[in-house]
């Protein structure tokens, strides 16, 4: 068994998942990044200006809440990390401030990045705006159009926003459209990856960024309980930014149960799910070795998904791993699952959280805890890009 679950060896790998399978063109760039970005993450200079922005910019630490109302319906102890209160709506700021400050220190002008909830392009916009550089946002048309303000607010801030037109028009073609980019442009260009895939170093990167989420847990837990390990951590996971921050100071801690909620769509088999570790196989997807929905001669099979940030047919490789060595338990939830947590954590607790987020809360339904166990969910990002489709539940004959 490996020494560490968060940590990849020196050629990317996290135990069979990983590594970096990329076109010739793209090897300077990402030879580049690989050579310098612990150089540069773990400078003075970059530490002192990353936490101050996080701090007065971003608006951490976040929030750990007790949510008492949850935890008398379910009798546990169900604690809320609340990275929806976060400056932009998601714990994806925390990854786009690191980014952007280590594009500068490349002395890279010209930023590209995919989304498809609109949250990881909403924070590049953010950081790109903050730091006067050029921004350019892939997104699928499908999720142009159901995920509008969030278009909105990234043409607010100055971003371009490129629509991907091309297979299944989400997450997976936006990455596809921005991979094409930093082919044609590889001198001047960033690819700031919103998620913990892509080649290595990006998912070592993006998980160290995400960190900071259970490194204020720890302590924040120990404030409220006395003890710093919860039994159980949770998070919905499609590339799986919010859950690798989640999960990332208590992998190596075999106390602490760890519980990642993919999207199961319509239902598993239905042909309409994006719950990949049980649908999927090893193959390659955009630059690393992962857990991929495809068929038997390696197509991708389109994902589905209520909630466009999970809609994507493969997993982080740090999550692959985690599922193959049995160290993660990995469930998943429907949209009407997730519709359904969605609406009781807004009438128990007051709070509307995002559609991906749900899918996380949606496990309390699957698994019995012990009435003193303290289980941390990750509430990934604020309900406002979702309020269309909300108000369509709503709408909805009963």
């Amino acid at each position: 068994m490996q020494a560490s679950f968060k940590q990849p060896d020196e050629l990317g790998y996290y135990g069979e998942f990983g590594g970096a399978y990329i076109p010739e063109m793209l090897y300077p760039n990402v030879e580049e990044l690989r050579e310098n970005y612990l150089k540069i993450i773990n400078s003075e200079s970059f530490q002192k200006e990353y936490k101050s922005l996080l701090t007065d910019y971003a608006g951490r630490p976040t929030p750990l809440y007790f949510a008492s109302q949850l935890s008398e319906k379910y009798n546990t102890n169900v604690y809320l990390k609340r990275e929806d209160l976060c400056h932009t709506g998601a714990h994806k700021i925390n990854n786009t401030i690191g980014q952007i400050l280590v594009a500068e220190r490349l002395g890279k002008r010209r930023i590209i990045a995919e989304t498809g909830a609109g949250q990881h392009g909403v924070a590049t916009a953010t950081v790109c705006a903050l730091k006067g550089l050029e921004c350019i946002v892939y997104m699928g048309e499908k999720d142009i159009e159901r995920q509008a303000p969030n278009v909105a607010r990234m043409k607010m801030l100055g971003a371009e926003v490129r629509p991907a037109t091309s297979g299944s028009k989400t997450l997976k073609d936006a990455t596809n459209e921005a991979i094409r980019d930093w082919i044609n442009h590889p001198e001047n260009t960033f690819y700031i990856i919103g998620s913990v895939v892509g080649p290595h170093p990006y998912p070592d990167m993006v998980a160290r960024f995400q960190s900071v989420i259970s490194e204020e847990i720890k302590w924040q837990l120990k404030e409220k309980t006395g003890k710093e390990l919860p039994e159980a951590v949770i998070a919905c996971v499609g590339g799986g930014s919010n859950a690798a921050g989640t999960f990332y100071h208590f992998v190596d801690e075999p106390s602490v149960a760890i519980i990642a909620v993919e999207a199961g769509g319509c239902g598993v088999n239905s042909g309409k799910s994006a719950a990949t570790t049980q649908l999927g196989t090893p193959g390659i997807l955009h630059g690393s070795k992962s857990y991929v929905m495809q068929t038997a001669d390696g197509q991708v099979v389109e994902p589905h998904s209520i909630s466009a940030g999970l809609d994507y047919p493969g997993i982080g490789p740090m999550h692959a791993n985690l599922f193959a060595t049995g160290r993660g338990k990995f469930l998943n939830a429907t949209d009407a699952q997730a519709l359904e947590a969605a609406f009781l954590l807004a009438e128990l607790e007051g709070i509307i959280p995002a559609l991906e987020s749900a899918h996380a809360l949606a496990a309390l339904n699957q698994i019995k805890f012990g009435e003193n166990d303290n289980i941390v969910i990750c509430l990934s990002g604020r309900g406002d890009k979702d309020m269309e489709t909300y108000m369509r539940e709503m709408a909805r004959p009963k």
